[in-house]
């Protein structure tokens, strides 16, 4: 019986590419014509009934424990024909009913009061710093990185985030800034040590709060950068600036307003927010069940007519809002280059069951933000609608050293 339905939704399911799929009897069956071409072996005659309850998150756990190979390892080739497949929409009435039933259930899903949000944070950011070192940047920049040129390394592709952010937040000397989900400290440090701001960095996460004070410490800047273990709803007094990059992400969308509002609260009057977040270019939806259940719990990927939705309710003015496109797809190429030189490293800080998890993780969200509707937003954001200068002239002039030279010549 459910070879028969396997066989039915997947007639229905590929359109684009060609899957070929051996299934534990050892038949096989192939399914429509073009590229990718995939071929795929089930070992598990239970991973059939799995499938089709919920596909997205079969896929996803057949693949952890080897029940489910790809020929020649294969996996961006699976990914890709699924999820391009996937923006095709529901693939029959049962696959209709599951996506329904998730979309119906995302606000009890996303809902995170302060002590499981930082339940859901410890579950993604406390692994050992030591993994995260085997793929991420020298600044442990664990957010989209910022490709300018053709050819930048990943190192230079983050700094130049670093530096864009920086602009669009207009600093200067002495500014307080607050760094909504600080991560290892690297933003609130560049901020510091380049541009003078006295900063507060906030996390849920006790392992980047170490992290970030033995930084801050190391360079001799504890004196303007102060980390602290805090939810964002807990933050006290005024900012001149507001930074938050890859935060919000984890907020989810029974919290929106109170998120906006925190901003709004928190800025001074001539204050500058910027947020950076992954966005889907589609209409509001839920998080994949795999994710949600092994990568981060309680996070959501928002449409950004949500997000606005919430900043127009709360009062604040978009300032700019700004779309990147495939660079977060190539900062992930980086990360699962990185992971993949590092991997017997990783086996032994776990085990070959969470390596292979980590690769369906980077390189599933990597071709998603390739072949399906996701995108990362940036909105700078304020109370005042002059905030800011009128046109983006200013996030493009040399820097100063660079104007001096040129002065001089």
């Amino acid at each position: 019986m459910w070879n028969l339905m396997v066989d039915r939704f997947l007639r229905r399911f590929v359109r684009h590419g060609s899957l070929q799929l051996t299934l534990p009897d050892g038949s096989t069956q192939r399914y429509g014509n073009g590229t990718p071409e995939v071929a795929v072996t089930l070992h598990d005659p239970a991973v059939l009934r799995r499938l089709m309850v919920n596909p997205s998150l079969a896929v996803g756990e057949a693949w952890m424990e080897g029940s489910l190979t790809i020929e020649g390892d294969d996996l961006y080739g699976m990914l890709e024909l699924g999820l391009r497949n996937l923006e095709e929409g529901p693939a029959g009435a049962l696959h209709f009913a599951a996506i329904a039933l998730r979309n119906a259930s995302r606000w009890l899903q996303q809902f995170n009061p302060a002590g499981r949000a930082r339940r859901n944070v410890a579950h993604h950011y406390d692994l050992s710093g030591a993994l995260y070192d085997l793929f991420l940047d020298n600044d442990r920049q664990y957010s989209c990185a910022y490709f300018p040129r053709p050819g930048m390394s990943l190192d230079e592709a983050q700094s130049a985030k670093k530096a864009h952010i920086a602009g669009k937040l207009l600093l200067e000397p002495g500014m307080r800034v607050l760094d909504i989900g600080c991560g290892w400290g690297g933003m609130a440090l560049t901020l510091a040590r380049d541009h003078g701001a006295e900063v507060l960095g906030i996390t849920l996460s006790e392992e980047q709060l170490r992290t970030a004070r033995a930084r801050a410490e190391q360079a001799g800047l504890a004196g303007r950068v102060r980390f602290e273990l805090m939810d964002y709803r807990a933050v006290p007094g005024q900012f001149d600036r507001i930074v938050s990059v890859g935060m919000f992400e984890h907020v989810g969308a029974p919290h929106f307003r109170r998120y906006f509002r925190t901003l709004r609260e928190r800025l001074s009057e001539d204050g500058v927010a910027l947020v950076h977040t992954i966005g889907r270019v589609c209409p509001p939806g839920s998080t994949n069940p795999w994710m949600a259940k092994y990568i981060f719990p309680g996070g959501y990927i928002p449409a950004l007519s949500e997000v606005m939705s919430a900043v127009e309710r709360e009062k604040l003015w978009p300032c700019d809002i700004e779309v990147w496109r495939l660079h977060y797809a190539e900062t992930l190429r980086h990360w699962h280059e990185r992971f993949m030189a590092n991997i017997d490293q990783a086996e032994k800080l776990y085990d070959a069951r969470f390596c292979r998890m980590w690769r369906f993780y980077l390189a599933g969200s990597e071709q998603t933000f390739r072949h399906a509707s996701q995108a990362v937003y940036q909105l700078q954001l304020a109370r005042r609608r002059d905030a800011v200068p009128l046109t983006r002239d200013y996030l493009y002039r040399p820097e100063p050293q660079v104007q001096a030279r040129t002065a001089a010549q």
